[in-house]
């Protein structure tokens, strides 16, 4: 599942459905649970989360 897909769906999805807390699930051989909750203007996310990816971006000043 990917957190920052999330901050953006869970706004568009909360407004439609009429409710800040939403119940993700990923379905799909890997799976994945998400548990969101819009506050304001952020999106609280909950759930367990394995390291995918790790590196490092240097910007030049």
């Amino acid at each position: 599942m990917t957190g920052s897909a999330h901050c953006m769906v869970v706004p568009y999805w909360a407004q439609r459905l009429g409710q800040n807390s939403i119940h993700a699930f990923q379905i799909s051989a890997r799976g994945g649970e998400l548990f969101c909750e819009l506050q304001g203007d952020r999106v609280e996310i909950a759930g367990r989360a394995v390291k995918y990816l790790e590196g490092i971006a240097h910007i030049p000043g």
